[in-house]
């Protein structure tokens, strides 16, 4: 019997652990490599759309997420200044019970997923660091001297990937968006001691709250079970350009929003502290893949954090890649003749690369559409923009007509939340087989 692949992953995010549990479950021996010495999360909330807790559901942890978790039950846009309800969008997060709109804490959601990728027997080492990739011989140096061989090298190491460069042969470092974001997470009893009614109403409310205005846009949701609340504020960048975060100044930020609507700054006066951080992208890469060498998540498409869809498009690539590479092993094991066999892993990754690229090509796109909506100035646009968001039928319109804008465009949303990776993966495998058995 043919020895398993072994797959290593550099990167313990959510990209990397999700393609480890997913490798996994198919059988795949993975080791993941982490630089930091320590698995501390960076940020605070995070989303995860249908179309990430439908690949959840399918391997059996949805529910460990759930109990960490809130489910939303629709995504509200309200004016900046005097918080006016323009849309309320129910599209994704009521398409179906058996995958939710979730909302998490990002320190739960990679603390339950490395302990299932543990728990499947991946092996997780902290502290390794990658000095180099040698593509002939598939094995990683690290900066201890250690060599690494794998079958299948998986670089997922984030918005600094350093496997991006080896793959392109030049620097590609992210490009700043123009955007830096204040964020920071409230408990319950912080925000019921600020006495005030209309906050106290929203947090009741299982939803996403946006605060959309002039350069300029807020997010709230709660997080653990509504024990905690998560606020990200966005704002034109005035970080340097060598400066990634900062500790943020409190009369500052109050400053800046001291006109918007007063359940929002009511909130903002119950931060304690506050952290700014450069929001940076990367335009679509010429390649996600050489050799047995591939890029998954923000390392080959980082993106604005504009339709909440980052984190949900890492765990499709992971599903997507190890679905790939998990009927790949099946098929050396069985040894049969389906033309399979004339498959390689090199194949494997660019096959992994057509089915994800284009579509994170569009979501990115998306991303930025939804930035240009978000942060218009008050005027003529602006209250055209809101005309047609209070108008907002909620029909899919025939093939050929869209909407002003994707946000309520039901057959963009649907694109993005009901798709099924890991069926869309074994669909894509069925198409390499055929292509293979014409080709003949």
């Amino acid at each position: 019997m043919c020895q398993p692949l072994h797959a290593v992953v550099v990167g313990a995010g959510i990209g990397g652990l999700a393609f480890a549990i997913l490798a996994r479950k198919q059988g795949l021996r993975v080791t993941v490599l982490e630089k930091t010495e320590e698995l501390t999360p960076v940020g605070a909330g995070i989303q995860i759309p249908p179309n990430a807790s439908r690949i959840w559901a399918q391997c059996g942890i949805l529910e460990k997420l759930k109990e960490f978790s809130v489910v939303s039950k629709a995504t509200q846009l309200r004016r900046w200044k005097d918080g006016e309800l323009l849309c309320t969008r129910t599209v994704g997060e009521g398409l179906d019970d058996r995958w939710p709109w979730l909302v998490i804490h990002r320190a739960d959601y990679q603390r339950i997923l490395v302990q299932e990728a543990e728990d499947l027997g991946a092996t997780i080492r902290l502290g390794c660091n990658v000095q180099a990739v040698d593509f002939d011989l598939g094995s990683l140096t690290l900066v201890s001297g250690e060599v690494i061989a794998g079958d299948v090298i998986i670089g997922a190491d984030g918005l600094w990937s350093s496997l991006r460069r080896d793959i392109l042969g030049h620097e590609s470092p992210p490009q700043e968006t123009g955007d830096l974001a204040y964020r920071g997470t409230f408990s319950l009893s912080a925000l019921q001691e600020l006495g005030d009614l209309q906050v106290d109403e929203l947090c009741r409310q299982d939803v996403v709250t946006m605060w959309i205005g002039p350069e300029s846009h807020a997010v709230f949701y709660p997080v653990r079970c509504g024990k905690e609340f998560n606020l990200v504020l966005t704002r034109p960048d005035t970080l340097p350009p060598n400066v990634r975060t900062e500790q943020g100044s409190l009369s500052e930020m109050m400053a800046l929003f001291q006109n918007w609507d007063p359940v929002l700054t009511q909130i903002l006066s119950a931060f304690s502290s506050v952290l700014k951080w450069k929001m940076m992208h990367h335009e679509e890469l010429a390649t996600w893949t050489r050799g047995n060498v591939a890029l998954l998540g923000d390392a080959c498409h980082p993106s604005l954090p504009y339709q909440a869809q980052g984190a949900a498009m890492a765990v499709e690539d992971g599903a997507a890649l190890a679905t790939l590479l998990g009927i790949y092993q099946q098929s050396l094991h069985r040894g049969n003749g389906d033309g399979a066999k004339q498959l390689t892993i090199p194949k494997i990754l660019e096959n992994y690369e057509a089915l994800q690229k284009a579509r994170t090509t569009t979501l990115h796109l998306g991303s930025i559409s939804n930035q240009q909506m978000y942060h218009l100035d008050d005027g003529g646009e602006q209250k055209e923009r809101d005309r047609v968001l209070r108008a907002a039928e909620w029909r899919e319109r025939p093939l050929g007509e869209t909407e002003a804008f994707i946000w309520i465009d039901v057959r963009y949303q649907r694109a993005i939340v009901e798709r099924d990776t890991i069926a869309d993966a074994r669909a894509q495998w069925d198409k390499m087989v055929s292509e293979l058995g014409a080709n003949k």
